[in-house]
């Protein structure tokens, strides 16, 4: 198809069809018999052209200038056509280069339904967007870039102005959408008015946003609002230049108000619950010529009906409070930025001071309100503080960590309280829960209460996140060696009558073995399951857990592992999982990482579980999961005969043995020393004491042997009280109850044979010459976990209108 355009010379239009930025040439223009990449028309003149393609939109653009001079000769007021008719299917620019006096400003007023301000870059809906420049002298100012349906109807700038109108190829759009209304002198930068007739939001931003408000200028938003109507205004990106002279600040006019204009800084609150129409202005400063900064500004008002509640107000009595922050908040804060449109939740702390998240200090007292529609859309994260820098002061105090009633009675849910737990060197965290207890998150037992507290300590290197846990279950104490984060998070609306139970305490207490130690006393009536810190990820390197079972009289608690293996490998170290009876004499379950953990077993007395990692070969960590079921002790009647059998039996013998005595009483001949084969009688030691070894010869044949002796092992089958007072092996005799078990001796380890069932003392050697102890790491160092040859290199671990007349409007 052929187009021809014809262009009078007073109307001053200039017609430009150019290819796209970045397209290749694949059509071209051609007329009469040229063809061309470009074609310009000019005033007066008449072309006739075609393409060379069935798709010029696809290669071309076209602009039209239109140049209005309102400085020489006559304005044109009233609506501004497109012109002209008849122009080809191309994405089109209409540009309108009006020239004006910066004496007589300008007013571009918009035709329903107005427009809407976007950040540059942002597209319009549509494809549809006006551009307005404002130009003095041969400064250009952009005032912003606009597209349709939105609220702003009327625009006043200084000096001259240049119109850009947008408009895809495809566009229906006949009419410009504007007109040129007035001239009137203003003494600011621009005005822009803006009209808001029931609940709505706006966006708008700074002239040159977000490149710079001009030096030292001045402009103003009129915001046009039902006085039935409340508004609120928030900034949310705003930065200052650096002022030589004056100050940047903004200031309101609300009509009624008793001190307008009110002056505010940037970085303050803005008002909200303004009633009715107001101003806003924006005051620029003199700027560093050699580091002027940039001043910017995007901020958003929102309208809405008065609430039923604003003036109902809640207190919030914090003065006794210590190192407490409450914070109000939209519920997904801070992670996420409520969409423009959302209806608003205020909180106020008086009624004009609101924003959507409100942050109250301890040791004050406030008074709050909220307009909200839905306050079910408000949360409430805590946090406190508790430290302690001399243990000899603070170990003798307990600390309740209870949610206060200041914060549960509100009518907002409680998302988080954050306990934050300082402890310094030396000193540990001991957390208790005397009447509740508290069950572990598992798999297996999941929590299904309203609130749960995760515990999470910071070890040197990294953090370890010690699980999640909710009242009701078998912990009664954790133990931790540095500093704890403790967690309480709510579910559903239940917590407000739970939290009345809540028991949580913690305390500091002296230095502890073990990176975390938990105490647990088992329900009798069901399966405790316990699992390793850092739960799925696996505990950090040269980490050491523990746990001590308390085993009630008269029952047994039957002890088994998730799984046979601990499925790693190490790099350095050994990791190692050990099992002892809290009971005298008792054998130490030794497993390292290359064997199979212990089968189920049965546990007669209160044990430890202690789990002490190494530095794993690659990213599989270690994770262990093991369960307590507690029963009651089965009384064999097979045990009870024999007792009563060997009781009868040591009365007859000591008879006899008595009758025998008198007899030889006149006699002289030594007593002979009997040898018990079923009693080990090895000792660690130097073999060279013995280089013949003690089987070999006779240092294990006694002189003198008691009659006790002789009839001990029935004394110990029927739970005598006597024991044999042989040469035994017992590998623990320490103080018992105080510390968990720990990994034995590196040269112990070595040689050392084990069974599922039992463990026989390694044969003694010139190396194994150290007596079996339990290594108790030395306060701030990691225990050595590996082979006496290797090392460990890791740590242990983890901020006016001075002068200025207020230009109205003028129709």
């Amino acid at each position: 198809a052929s187009f021809t355009i014809a262009l009078r010379t007073v109307d001053n239009v200039t017609v430009m069809i150019k290819l796209r930025p970045g397209v290749l040439v694949g059509c071209q223009i051609r007329v009469k018999n040229f063809f061309r990449s470009e074609l310009k028309i000019k005033p007066g003149d008449n072309v006739t052209f075609t393409f060379t393609c069935s798709t010029p939109e696809k290669y071309f653009i076209m602009e039209i200038q239109k140049n209005i001079d309102c400085v020489s000769g006559p304005c044109p007021f009233g609506d501004v056509h497109l012109y002209p008719p008849g122009l080809p299917r191309l994405n089109r620019t209409f540009i309108w280069d009006v020239k004006a006096s910066t004496k007589a400003g300008l007013e571009l007023k918009f035709s329903t339904p107005w427009l809407r301000q976007i950040e540059p870059g942002e597209t319009c809906p549509d494809f549809v967007s006006y551009n307005i420049n404002s130009c003095i002298d041969k400064a250009t100012v952009s005032i912003g870039t606009f597209c349709r349906n939105g609220s702003v109807s009327r625009v006043k700038l200084l000096g001259g102005v240049i119109m850009s109108l947008h408009l895809p190829w495809n566009s229906p759009l006949t009419t410009s959408g504007f007109n040129i209304a007035n001239r009137a002198s203003i003494k600011r930068l621009c005005i822009i008015e803006s009209i808001l007739k029931g609940e709505s939001s706006i966006t708008l931003m700074s002239p040159n946003y977000p490149l710079g408000f001009p030096e030292d200028e001045l402009m103003t938003w009129q915001f046009v609002i039902p006085s039935s109507m409340r508004a609120s205004v928030f900034f949310h990106n705003y930065s200052l230049s650096n002022c030589e002279r004056k100050e940047e600040r903004v200031e309101y006019y609300i009509p009624g108000s008793l001190s307008n204009p009110e002056v505010f800084k940037l970085s303050d609150s803005q008002p909200a619950n303004i009633p009715g129409s107001f101003n806003l202005s924006l005051q620029g400063c003199d700027q560093d010529a050699q580091n002027p900064g940039i001043l910017r500004l995007l901020f958003q008002v929102v309208v809405q009906h008065p609430q039923v509640d604003e003036n109902v107000t809640h207190l919030v009595d914090l003065s006794k409070e210590l190192n407490m922050t409450v914070t109000i908040h939209f519920e997904g804060w801070p992670s996420r930025i409520p969409v423009m449109s959302e209806p608003i939740c205020l909180i106020c702390k008086d009624p004009r001071t609101c924003d959507r998240v409100l942050t109250l200090a301890s040791g004050t007292v406030y008074k709050i309100s909220f307009l909200c529609k839905d306050l079910s859309r408000l949360r409430i994260t805590a946090e406190k503080g508790i430290s302690c820098v001399d243990l000899r002061w603070c170990q003798r105090k307990i600390y309740s960590l209870l949610v206060p009633k200041a914060i549960t009675q509100l009518p907002i849910q409680l998302h988080k309280f954050i306990w934050k737990l300082l402890a310094p060197d030396l000193i540990n965290i001991e957390i208790t829960s005397p009447s509740l207890k508290l069950q572990q998150h598992v798999p297996e037992q999941r929590c299904n209460t309203s609130y749960s507290y995760s515990i999470v300590g910071a070890t040197p290197e990294t953090d370890l996140n010690v699980g999640v846990f909710c009242p009701g279950g078998s912990v009664e104490k954790i133990q931790m060696r540095n500093n704890v984060t403790i967690s309480l998070k709510t579910f559903g609306k239940g917590f407000i009558n739970e939290s009345k139970h809540q028991d949580l305490k913690m305390s500091f207490v002296p230095h502890i073995k073990d990176e975390c130690s938990f105490t647990v006393s088992p329900d009798p009536k069901a399966k405790v399951y316990l699992q390793t810190p850092n739960w799925p990820y696996g505990l950090p390197p040269y980490v050491s857990i523990s746990w001590y079972v308390v085993v009630p009289n008269k029952q047994v608690a039957r002890l088994g592992f998730s799984k046979d293996r601990m499925g790693i490998a190490c790099e350095t170290g050994r990791a190692y999982v050990n099992i002892k009876e809290e009971t005298v004499g008792a054998e130490e379950t030794v497993r390292r990482e290359d064997e199979p953990l212990p089968e189920p077993r049965n546990m007669y007395h209160d044990f430890w579980v202690n789990v002490s990692n190494c530095k794993p070969v690659d990213k599989t960590q270690l994770t262990l999961q093991f369960r307590v079921t507690l029963a009651d002790k089965q009384i064999d009647l097979g045990v009870i005969l024999a007792v009563v059998a060997g009781a009868g039996v040591l009365a007859a013998i000591g008879l006899t043995v008595c009758c025998v005595k008198k007899k030889k009483k006149k006699s002289q001949n030594p007593m002979v020393g009997v040898y018990n084969a079923n009693v080990n009688t090895q000792v660690p030691g130097k073999q060279g004491l013995f280089t013949k070894g003690r089987k070999n010869n006779e240092s294990h044949v006694y002189a003198v042997i008691d009659d006790a002796m002789v009839y001990g092992h029935l004394l110990k089958e029927s739970n005598g009280s006597v024991s044999p007072e042989v040469d035994v092996y017992r590998p623990f005799d320490g103080p018992i109850g105080s510390l968990p078990p720990s990994p034995p001796p590196l040269s112990f380890r070595k040689d050392i044979k084990r069974s599922s069932n039992t463990e026989e003392p390694p044969p003694l050697t010139d190396t194994d010459h150290d007596t079996y102890t339990f290594a108790h790491q030395k306060s701030g160092q990691s225990e050595d976990i590996g082979d006496t040859s290797e090392k460990n290199n890791g740590d242990t671990s983890t901020s006016l209108l001075e002068n200025k007349e207020q230009d109205g409007l003028v129709e």
